[in-house]
């Protein structure tokens, strides 16, 4: 079996964020060009702590925490949203991104309710959008803060 065009050769794991690597989490960095593009990992956790629809998860590869994902699937609702992605500066470039998105699918997925995923970005972002284009995902147009808004049905995944 040969590896998708941008995937990781690194295997990914999802892990929910607790003791054992919330300080690695919080050590992540963006590139300075990319600060505007996502909350901080700060934020994005005291984010969860407040709402109890959000799902963190740190990317793991290689056994060390190299990425950042949030995403919400509420029990009644047939739509997922992630809207954390991050990947450290380091780290970046190697498919991590892409191998994060596809474990994301699939553990939204595999909860059995969500029919459909969608994503907001920053315009600017050109590496989200081919990035999550990639997957399928079908930009809608702006939100009321001026991201764009891309929606995958996830019956069309590896169409």
């Amino acid at each position: 079996m040969t590896r998708a065009a941008g995937m990781s050769d690194q295997p990914v794991a999802l892990e929910p964020v607790g003791k054992g690597n919330r300080a690695a989490v919080l050590a992540l960095e963006l590139a300075p060009e990319q600060q505007g593009f996502v909350a901080s990992n700060t934020d994005s956790l005291a984010e969860a702590r407040r709402d109890g629809e959000a799902i963190p998860r740190a990317v793991v590869a290689a056994g060390r925490v190299v990425g950042f994902l949030m995403y919400s699937a509420p029990d009644d609702d047939d739509e997922a949203i992630i809207y954390r992605l991050m990947i450290d500066r380091r780290e970046q470039g190697k498919g991590l991104g892409r191998a994060a998105i596809a474990k994301a699918l699939e553990e939204i997925a595999r909860l059995g309710h969500v029919c459909r995923v969608s994503i907001c970005y920053e315009l600017e972002n050109e590496a989200a959008r081919r990035l999550y284009a990639g997957f399928g995902f079908v930009e809608r147009g702006l939100d009321e803060d001026g991201e764009m808004i891309a929606l995958l049905e996830l019956g069309r995944i590896g169409r």
